[in-house]
């Protein structure tokens, strides 16, 4: 009887483990794949609204200047730029504090794990851009070499999500870890290259604001209020320095604390029952009431700001980005821009080399291996979904040009890569997935 007791509290011991490992790439995935389905719902408002007989409307609401002027901070921009320079910071931010868990926890954790999403996000950005750089070399639009590079996770999720149990779990988690791979990578491409006319006053403030955040994380201070409050002031300094001012989210989120101290995995341990006792499963309960108490700063703030961010902040950048007027005129300039081509061939044609090809390139060398259940051609329909520019593109297109037909050229081929990409990429995973099945029936 103790034996058989003792072996169930353990299997209830290691199942806790492992949802509290595992708990927080799971909702991660779902609150994006919920998203996903909302930002496609606001770009698409945004499509029709930038169409119809109100178009002006749109465009008007966006252009809507609006001042700020209160002590220490004044700026004066139209309500896209502060959806894109504040709301944005909120998307970063979840961003960084995503990369901080994958760094301590998830997928790029050790070298070994990490090897293979590095290796396919560095093909999937560089591939990309060099297709765009080749096609607008010395052109009017060669500073647009960044769009291509992106991957939006929210929608790439997304459209995982509708394959359900078709794919193995293990391709969404190689795919969240690609994408987050990609996403530093474009962060620091924004960072060193669409940055212009610094403020070196500003940036020495925000540079001495970041030395205070090192300091508090140093110091063991795991209060949020704090972090967040010296990021808000963060946040102003480098808007103020010329650099985008969505850096200052990112750099947030990895210094938000993601460990445990060593007092709450003693407290854990010790609240822990004996497996060779017949102790109540109740006691199990206490554990995970000890485990919730002690949830990491970053667990929390992730918990907190994850669905405003999927919900809230990347809709609304949907809606003030994605209308883009269609006419003969432009659909013709369109069709016959390098810029087009560029963005349309670096998603739909880098991507897929670049991710693939790296992959490859990362198996046959030894430094990394195909997740357990992941095949080739699963790989291929990801490098597809890996195509799915448009949150970050988008956002990439808006540094890059001021001038408003060479944006619309650009957008006009990130949303329509971009749903070339996720109906392809959807398609060959579905045959994917059913071959799969097939197969195991018949086993």
């Amino acid at each position: 009887m103790g034996r058989t007791s003792g072996s169930r509290r353990t299997g209830v011991a290691r199942s806790y483990v492992t949802d509290r490992v595992l708990q927080p790439v799971r909702q991660f995935i779902r609150t994006e794949a919920g998203g996903g389905a909302l930002l496609l719902a606001a770009a698409s408002a945004a499509f029709v609204w930038a169409n119809s007989p109100w178009d002006k409307s749109y465009f008007d609401l966006w252009h809507t200047v609006v001042s700020v002027d209160i002590p220490l901070f004044e700026a004066s921009q139209d309500l896209q730029h502060w959806v894109n320079d504040s709301l944005m910071v909120g998307f970063f931010l979840v961003v960084g504090l995503e990369i901080k868990r994958e760094l301590l926890y998830g997928e790029l954790a050790t070298p070994r794990r990490a090897a293979l999403p590095i290796a396919a996000a560095l093909g999937g950005i560089v591939v990309p851009a060099l297709i765009f750089a080749s096609i607008n070399a010395g052109g009017v639009g060669a500073k647009g070499w960044g769009i291509p590079m992106a991957t939006d996770i929210a929608f790439a999720l997304a459209v995982l999500a509708l394959l359900g149990n078709r794919i193995p779990s293990s391709l969404r988690v190689f795919l969240l870890a690609l994408a987050i791979v990609d996403d530093i990578g474009a962060i620091s491409v924004i960072a060193i290259f669409y940055t212009e006319g610094l403020q070196f006053d500003s940036l020495a403030v925000a540079a001495a604001i970041l030395a205070v955040l090192v300091a508090v994380q140093t110091a063991g201070v795991r209060n949020l209020a704090v972090y967040l409050t010296l990021g808000v002031f963060l946040w102003a300094a480098v808007f103020e320095s010329g650099v985008h001012a969505t850096a200052a989210g990112v750099l947030l989120g990895v210094l938000v604390p993601g460990r445990h101290p060593p007092a709450a995995g003693a407290r854990i341990v010790s609240s822990a029952p004996s497996a060779s006792t017949d102790t109540p499963t109740t006691d199990f309960d206490a554990v995970a009431v000890v485990a919730v108490d002690d949830k990491t700063p970053l667990e929390r703030l992730e918990g907190l700001l994850h669905p405003w961010s999927a919900f809230v902040f990347v809709p609304l950048f949907a809606l003030a980005n994605s209308g883009i007027s269609l006419s003969g005129e432009t659909l013709r300039e369109a069709a016959s821009s390098p810029v087009t081509y560029g963005v349309v061939l670096g998603l739909l044609v880098g991507k897929p080399i670049g991710v693939v090809g790296a992959v490859f390139l990362a198996t046959r060398l030894g430094v990394g291996s195909l997740p357990a259940g992941v095949t080739w051609p699963h790989v291929l329909g990801v490098s597809l979904l890996a195509g799915i520019g448009f949150t970050v593109s988008l956002f990439i297109t808006g540094l890059a040009f001021e001038d408003p037909v060479l944006a619309g050229e650009a957008k006009i081929g990130v949303l329509s890569a971009s749903v070339i990409a996720a109906i392809t990429g959807y398609a060959i995973l579905r045959v994917v997935g059913a071959r799969s099945n097939a197969v195991a029936q018949r086993g």
